[in-house]
């Protein structure tokens, strides 16, 4: 698209693309021209792996292209695409990049081969196909043909900087930026929304088979680029939780803003999940927080107890919070508020039903109504649906110039 970038790839009729030690010099220095120049690297793969005729020599080859990857790491973006085998320490390089590509049918991405793994074979389950990585693992973000591969990674990189210096450029894509928003937030298919609210109805959705329970991707709003942050069931799960905290990450260390959209009641409550919910929740809490990108909140529906709070919420550290005027912030639902606030007293009543509901009306206006939380600051604005765009472009435009004084520290541990 004009923009300059450096690729490196691997010719698998020679040797099946091995890296050897001077194959990786040829890397590395690509690495430092493209951080010299503050431009992209993308990185086309289709490798056997170290060469196995230069020993210890392939292997320092690659910490060195570690090295370089984790250098380069926030300072310019990377790009990896997997055309074929990407197998062994190879497979390291999609996970040191930004974002990773894989093609659908003849790629494979692995540390151990499917059939190097106890008890399984690659009949049984291809752990490094394409749909395995893309779905399952979530090591890869986007899984299409060779031909969408390109046409990706041309349309990812409009919404990217070239470097962390760069902002991104502001296109006027000529879609109104007062139109009313049509779609409502339904949790059945949310990117419709989203859709809606994007310039000329595009989102670029990142590891869309993956953790299915949170929304991530880019789209402009206004001719500005943000990464949105949504949720698609109303309960945090490790995944989601994971694959929003990375999100976020990435666009906070190139500087782009971040919309989050959250309608959560709680948190998964699987056996399987207690044991890493709590870890990803404050993970997630983590990148919001220590972000400091323009951040913007949208309630759209139920938002309970700590879940809620996890979700980009004023709390954290967002700049503003709307609200639509049908939207909920409390610690929890009013009805189980009520059963838990009145147990004695409903204990006795012959109508419990009738008693639930009427209180649970009184707790809704004067706790768990949104405008409550207005009161106390939690919330910005109430807005009416169909502005929607309107506030969010406004905001955008306003928290533009945003500027962050951060205490110096060395990084944090979270």
């Amino acid at each position: 698209n004009g923009s300059l970038v450096y690729v490196y790839s691997q010719d698998p009729a020679v040797l099946g693309g091995a890296i050897g030690e001077m194959h990786a010099k040829k890397i590395i220095n690509l690495y430092d021209l493209a951080i010299k120049m503050g431009a992209p690297v993308i990185g086309l793969i289709d490798c056997a792996g170290l060469r196995l005729q230069e020993s210890v020599d392939a292997m320092d080859a690659f910490g060195k292209i570690y090295a370089k990857q984790s250098q380069a790491s926030g300072v310019i973006p990377q790009i990896t695409a997997v055309f074929g085998n990407c197998g062994g320490g190879v497979s390291l390089f999609t996970n040191l990049s930004d974002f990773a590509f894989m093609e659908e049918k003849k790629a494979n991405l692995f540390v151990n081969s499917p059939n190097a793994l106890d008890g399984n074979y690659k009949e049984k389950l291809n752990t490094a196909s394409a749909e395995y990585q893309g779905s399952v693992a979530g090591n890869v973000d986007f899984v299409c043909s060779e031909d969408d591969i390109y046409a990706g990674i041309r349309d990812l990189l409009s919404y990217i900087p070239a470097n962390n210096q760069d902002g991104v450029e502001e296109i006027d894509n000529g879609d109104d930026v007062n139109r009313f928003v049509e779609a409502y937030y339904d949790m059945k298919e949310p990117v419709d929304f989203i859709k809606d609210v994007a310039d000329n109805n595009a989102f670029v959705e990142v590891k869309k088979n993956f953790a299915k329970s949170m929304i991530c991707g880019f789209a402009r709003i206004g001719g500005n680029s943000v990464g949105i942050v949504a949720n698609r069931e109303n309960v945090l799960t490790v995944e989601g939780c994971d694959k929003a905290s990375d999100f976020v990450n990435e666009c906070d260390a190139f500087g782009i803003p971040v919309v989050t959209i959250s309608k959560v009641k709680g948190f998964e409550a699987t056996v399987e999940s207690e044991k890493k919910i709590a870890r990803a929740a404050a993970k997630l809490t983590y990148a919001y927080a220590s972000a400091d990108v323009a951040k913007i909140t949208l309630l759209v529906g139920d938002n309970y107890g700590s879940a809620s709070v996890v979700m980009g919420s004023k709390s954290i550290g967002a700049d503003l919070v709307f609200a639509w005027n049908d939207s909920k912030l409390s610690l929890i639902d009013s009805k189980s508020a009520v059963k838990i606030m009145y147990a004695d007293e409903l204990a006795n009543k012959t109508d419990a039903l009738g008693f639930i509901d009427e209180k649970a009306k009184e707790y809704d206006a004067n706790v768990a109504g949104i405008n409550s939380a207005v009161s106390r600051g939690q919330v910005d604005s109430v807005i009416e649906v169909e502005r929607t765009r309107q506030y969010l472009v406004n905001a955008i435009d306003m928290l533009a110039t945003k500027r962050v004084t951060v205490e110096f520290k060395k990084h944090g541990t979270v």
